[in-house]
């Protein structure tokens, strides 16, 4: 376990530059399974996106029950992209995904101030379809996230360390809304209606902050960060040196003939 707290570390700086640290790429290459359940926990508990749209979706929430439905909703999406998408090597650009979980952010945060019918005067989507629909976004960028550190450590993930990160990732769910929820009621009251409008604009914004950024990241970042391209790259010193020789010889060759033809020209 301890060789794991270097890569703990990490984590949050992961999310921001889409980049595999060294000290991650050596605890991964030799990480237990318990390892990859925390490693999965600490990932959830530090993804500020992933925490950011949990909120939003119970904020409203009153009953154990309501939780308890939305939450399996969001849970059962998510795992079936992380352990699908990893188990098969199915990965797309990390900016864009986390655009998408960035737009995540903005859409519920505008649902719960009741934009649909103030700006479209329409009523909003189910919201059970929706939870699952993002939670299957959510766990696409928790899979090219997993993916991006196996691909950089050299290994190969087998189905078994692929479920204990997604087993991780429950735990860290369970644990942020063991801490989010109770909040919650807290600020329940005659209060209630000004703390939502201001939680849920702070939502919003901090989703557009995330989705410029991140685009920001695939238009600049010329890499565009598919998991395949962090994998370390064969030296092509020989090959240049090759090239050099061959363009050498075809120089002197052409020199030699020059000097020849001078010669008899003469």
């Amino acid at each position: 376990m301890k060789k794991l707290l270097p890569l703990l570390l990490c984590v949050p700086l992961i999310g921001w530059a889409h980049g595999v640290p060294e000290s991650t790429v050596k605890a991964m290459a030799d990480a237990s399974l318990i390892d990859f359940i925390y490693f999965g926990a600490e990932h959830m508990v530090t993804g500020y996106d992933h925490i950011l749209f949990l909120i939003g979706v119970v904020f409203f929430l009153s009953s154990y029950f309501d939780i308890f439905k939305f939450i399996t909703a969001f849970t059962i999406a998510h795992c079936i992209t992380l352990v699908f998408a990893t188990f098969y090597g199915i990965t797309a650009n990390a900016y864009l995904i986390d655009a998408v979980i960035a737009f995540s952010v903005i859409y519920k945060g505008f649902e719960n101030l009741d934009g649909f019918k103030k700006y479209f005067s329409i009523g909003p989507p189910n919201l059970i379809l929706m939870v699952f629909i993002f939670g299957l976004i959510h766990g696409f960028g928790l899979s090219t996230k997993l993916q991006e550190v196996a691909v950089a450590s050299d290994i190969h993930l087998s189905l078994f360390q692929i479920l204990s990160f997604n087993v991780g990732v429950e735990f860290g769910q369970i644990a942020v809304l063991i801490i989010v929820f109770p909040l919650l009621l807290m600020i329940r009251g005659k209060f209630f209606d000004k703390i939502s409008k201001v939680s849920n604009s702070i939502l919003v914004i901090a989703g557009i902050l995330l989705l410029v950024y991140q685009l920001n990241g695939y238009f600049t970042d010329h890499t565009h960060h598919h998991p395949d391209q962090l994998a370390p790259q064969e030296p092509q010193n020989e090959q240049v040196i090759k090239l050099d020789t061959n363009d050498h010889d075809s120089k002197h060759d052409h020199d030699h003939k020059h000097g020849h033809d001078h010669s008899h020209s003469h």
